[in-house]
């Protein structure tokens, strides 16, 4: 792409002769005339050339490396089809999710149910399902699987995720591994290793087979990992020698940093790679099987979110607010964790930049804003804002505040453009009521 911000789009990303943005051989200005606005758009190329990229990053060192889907990041029938078809796993927290893998026929044996709060009808589906490995966050749920396997006359293969206390320099509702989190078993009171124990109780109904790692989010320094890798070999050493349990698969979760804005660099899979297998070659552990859990890091780049620029507000020597059809309803990264992005103009992409503006979104909140500060051409009202890297944790956390619907969601690939969600109505918000 022929400007400075290319690291950020996707990988089919190019400016046409029209001066548009254009992704999978298609114009997103045409795409908004199409589709309306806000409007997301994968790109299909960039999604299977990463899931090859982060797969084979694995694979070159250890064949028997399996890659887990998060399917929190987006999820959706297309995608399970697609990283079915790319040799993926799945690392799924709800019903719902479950029921998506289930219509894709996705592999039982490649499917890990997680949660720090499952429900007994999340387990019984996954069960009911033949999903038999599940994920154990906290001592009360060693016993509810084995009241439910016992009903259902199945048997669970467990993975006990251990809360490690690792700071993983990030923010801290994205830190999921230190000794305060809600998330996992901690090490440092025991509880992990009376997890350990209550679960082989219950064999064999309940196998312990595993130990799972996820110590936070947009994580840029690979220390925290090495750290973290080293307390789970020493607990899986403390369960061999106590319990006489060995620990085969080491499921150690992603999180790894996914660029934002220029400033920021993203991890590549072969430096996340190399530093974790360069760990674990330092250590007395053999006979494993490495399992990960890319989310962020495999879908987040892959779109865009496309907005229509209504609004534009100059308060003289204080801020210009560009506002926007969409927002926190269908990003609330930017007001829940401070996350930072930029824009450009889709219908004016090599436009220079002529002043600094905030985009605001269309939400009754002041807090409603995407970006705080970004440099932009003029804009008036029908131009149209684009915001790279929106693949990620924007529409799994889309909202109906203020009872505004959900946008469409586009895949785009060798000129060819399909929905593979359309727009939500406002008929469909209000179909659950039943007071009408």
């Amino acid at each position: 792409m022929q400007n400075s911000l290319s690291k950020l789009f996707p990988r089919t990303a190019r400016v046409n002769a029209d001066d548009h943005l254009e992704i999978g051989g298609r114009d997103v200005v045409a795409l908004a005339r199409e589709y309306g606005t806000p409007l997301y758009i994968f790109d299909e190329e960039h999604l299977i050339m990463r899931a090859r990229e982060i797969r084979e990053a694995f694979r070159a060192r250890d064949p028997n490396t399996l890659v887990l889907y998060a399917t929190k990041a987006y999820f959706s029938p297309y995608v399970a089809r697609l990283f079915q078809a790319e040799g993926l796993g799945l690392d799924v927290t709800s019903e719902a999710e479950l029921e998506i893998a289930r219509r894709a026929d996705f592999p039982r044996d490649q499917i890990y149910l997680h949660g720090n709060n499952k429900t007994p009808a999340e387990i019984r589906t996954a069960f009911a399902m033949g999903v038999d490995h599940i994920i154990v966050d906290n001592l009360d749920e060693v016993d509810l699987l084995a009241r439910i396997a016992t009903e259902m006359h199945v048997a669970a293969n467990v993975l006990l995720r251990l809360a490690p206390n690792i700071d993983p320099h990030t923010h801290k509702y994205l830190a999921t591994g230190v000794a305060e989190s809600k998330f996992g078993l901690p090490l440092a009171i025991g509880d992990a290793f009376r997890a350990a124990e209550l679960v082989t109780r219950h064999s064999p109904l309940l196998t312990l087979v595993g130990l799972h790692l996820h110590i936070g989010s947009q994580i840029f320094d690979p220390d925290p990992y090495r750290a973290a890798i080293r307390a789970a070999a020493n607990f899986a050493a403390h369960v061999r020698e106590k319990i006489g349990v060995e620990l085969r698969e080491w499921d150690l979760g992603g999180g790894w940093g996914v660029a934002y804005t220029e400033e920021q660099t993203t991890l590549t899979p072969s430096q996340v790679a190399s530093h974790i297998f360069e760990t674990l070659d330092e250590l007395p552990i053999t006979n494993y099987q490495l399992l990960f859990e890319p989310g962020r890091a495999l879908i987040a780049q892959s779109a865009v979110a496309l907005y229509t620029v209504g609004a534009v507000k100059e308060i003289a020597g204080v801020r210009t607010y560009i506002s926007v059809d969409g927002g926190m309803g269908d990003n609330v990264r930017p007001a829940l964790y401070d996350a930072r992005y930029t824009a450009r103009v889709a219908n004016k992409m090599n436009a220079p930049p002529a002043h600094s503006v905030a985009i605001a979104g269309r939400y009754c909140e002041q807090g409603d804003i995407l970006i705080e500060n970004v440099a932009l051409p003029r804009v008036a009202a029908g131009d149209l804002i684009v915001m790279p890297v929106a693949g990620a944790y924007h529409l799994p956390m889309a909202s109906n505040y203020n009872l505004i619907p959900r946008p469409a969601v586009l895949v785009v690939r060798d000129g060819k453009a399909r929905v593979i969600r359309r727009r939500e109505t406002v008929e469909d918000m209000l179909e659950c009521e039943v007071d009408t």
